[in-house]
């Protein structure tokens, strides 16, 4: 175990210091877009204003065939396109890969001055941070950077779960965390082959009547959701190491209201952000992540009655105290970060 002493020097020679708080910049939807497709690499100017984050996948999707082209594809990216206050993220292919040491030389020397994140998958203990936060240290030195890379881990195992608190403590770098819900139903043998999203079989029924029929006739359902827990303490573990969480893929493409309903539930218990497979998704992320107009109104009120947030106050009807003051400052916080973004958001914010 590391000395908190020296938790934030360098890890090699040369490498730039490491950040001591992770910057909060807009993300709710990471938009990934394949490299190795050399007409979605002539869009990307096109996307990336459109979008928080713009990620190149390097990992699933891409059959090993067109793997070196994938990351020729982001380094041309990188190079070439002007993204503005868009982020660029790379999801690496797996630490088990062969291809995983060719993704972060080539990337870190080439680019590593426009990646920000580098997403890595099926992360299952503090080890496998360990591992690519000296590497990229290195890798760092070596280009002369003068910023470190930050890492995004992927929670795609039941190991990886079980160990989500270490995970989230083990390095500066660390960013935040997804939940990769198709991954992870498999490692934990869940009988789904969707990837994300609820089941119509994982329900809870109403009791029978007083009559004491037992059959199904008549008595209510309601379809539960399979990735509460799992979110819940995703949320909870990056909370509490500082880094940010995000809800990962949502599979069906054509079904977008069960997906803003996906969305908005990981928005509600805190997550910060969804991932984007397709561009109709892209709208989704950005109001569901997006407070409302009338929330931030709410809590302007709030926190302009309350003064410097002790005591408690009545406003309507409903008590407000420390407590809610606080709730009503991160709305405020998130709304103030989107509305440097996004013109439209400040005008309907009032910020």
């Amino acid at each position: 175990m590391r000395s908190p002493k020296d938790f934030f020097q360098p890890l090699a020679i040369g490498a730039p210091e490491p950040v001591r708080e992770v910057p909060f910049r807009p993300s709710r939807m990471i938009h990934f877009f394949d490299p190795s497709n050399p007409k979605m690499v002539t869009k990307v100017p096109d996307m990336a204003p459109k979008v928080d984050v713009l990620l190149g996948n390097l990992e699933d999707a891409i059959p090993g065939e067109r793997k070196e082209a994938a990351r020729a594809g982001l380094v041309e990216v990188g190079r070439t396109v002007d993204m503005g206050a868009t982020q660029l993220w790379v999801r690496v292919n797996a630490l088990d890969s062969p291809w995983i040491l060719d993704d972060l030389t080539t990337l870190v020397s080439e680019i590593g001055g426009a990646l920000d994140v580098v997403m890595l998958p099926k992360i299952e203990g503090a080890e496998d941070i360990h591992y690519v936060d000296r590497l990229l240290a290195q890798l760092e030195a070596r280009a002369g950077l003068e910023r470190p890379l930050l890492v995004h881990a992927l929670l795609e195992t039941a190991r990886g779960v079980a160990n989500v608190e270490e995970i989230c403590l083990a390095s500066p770098r660390m960013q935040g965390l997804s939940l990769g819900p198709a991954d992870l139903a498999a490692s934990r043998r869940m009988k789904t082959t969707r990837v994300g999203g609820g089941h119509p079989g994982y329900l809870v029924r109403q009791d029978p009547p007083d009559s004491g029929e037992i059959d199904a006739a008549g008595r209510a359902t309601a379809q539960q959701d399979l990735w509460h827990y799992t979110i819940a303490r995703m949320v909870d573990a990056c909370g509490m190491a500082g880094i940010l969480p995000y809800y990962g893929p949502f599979g069906d493409i054509k079904d977008t209201v069960a997906c803003e309903d996906q969305f908005r539930n990981a928005y509600l218990l805190g997550c910060v952000g969804a991932w984007s497979l397709h561009p109709v998704q892209i709208d989704i992320a950005k109001r569901v992540f997006s407070p409302e107009p009338a929330e931030v109104t709410w809590a302007k009120r709030v926190v302009e009655e309350m003064g410097d947030g002790s005591g408690a106050v009545m406003i309507d009807g409903k008590m407000q105290d420390d407590a809610t003051y606080k709730q009503c400052q991160v709305v405020l916080d998130l709304a103030r970060a989107l509305a440097e973004r996004d013109p439209d958001l400040r005008e309907a914010y009032g910020l």
